[in-house]
């Protein structure tokens, strides 16, 4: 029988949680408390994440991106397969072990992303990037802390409030696209990011496959 072998931790910058990065055989898993947040296994949702952004993109090829969380890379590389040579994607990634991990163990299973030229990592909170950005993005995706509803840092509530959604409006460029990963369903999401004068699509992925693992959502908002 395999077991979990944890590799490495790290806190959380502002938070009292810790972040673990564990083994098992070939798959990979990033553990927050003890509790598994991510498997290299399953990572359909984020995938979609990317893809779906895109989808609604005038120019996809040539686009501008932020990707809010690093995760295991898929998101990063599902942006980057879309992309042409012009395109851009930079990540923002709070905890440094995550960025560590990606460009050691976690690199391979995602395609080594980081390595590509149309990729920056940016070690720092996502909030801020936002916050001082005016039409600068042709997509944002937020990836960050399970959705709206998050487990480890209060302070990222600030990405999700009236304030928050009104300074990604600010950040994106016309025709724009914000698009936001959950775990699960948040009605009242859906109409606060109404109320901030997007339009919204709300769309039900799946984390391993098109047809199996658990139901995550997207919102797109334009």
């Amino acid at each position: 029988m395999n077991y979990w072998q944890q590799l490495d931790s790290e806190p959380i910058p502002g938070s009292r949680s810790v972040m673990s990065l564990h083994q098992r055989g070939t798959e990979l898993a990033i553990n927050v408390d003890g509790d598994q947040l991510m498997s290299s296994r399953q990572h359909g949702s984020e995938d979609a994440l990317a893809e779906l952004a895109l989808d609604r993109l005038a120019a996809p090829e040539k686009a501008r991106l932020l990707i809010g969380g690093l995760g295991m890379g898929f998101t990063l590389a599902a942006a980057l397969a879309r992309l042409g040579p012009g395109g851009e994607a930079v990540v923002a990634e709070l905890v440094p072990a995550v960025i560590r991990w990606n460009q050691g163990v976690l690199g391979a299973v995602a395609g080594s992303p980081l390595d590509d030229p149309r990729a920056v990592v940016q070690e720092g909170d996502v909030v801020r990037i936002i916050q001082g950005s005016r039409r600068e993005w042709d997509a944002i995706l937020l990836d960050v802390d399970n959705g709206p509803e998050g487990l480890t840092r209060k302070s990222n509530d600030r990405l999700y409030s009236t304030t928050g959604l009104a300074a990604a409006r600010k950040a994106l460029r016309p025709g724009g696209v914000l698009a936001i990963w959950s775990a699960g369903r948040n009605e009242a999401f859906t109409t606060r990011l109404k109320r901030a004068g997007y339009t919204v699509e709300v769309k039900t992925v799946r984390s391993h496959g098109k047809k199996k693992g658990a139901r995550h959502v997207i919102w797109l908002a334009r």
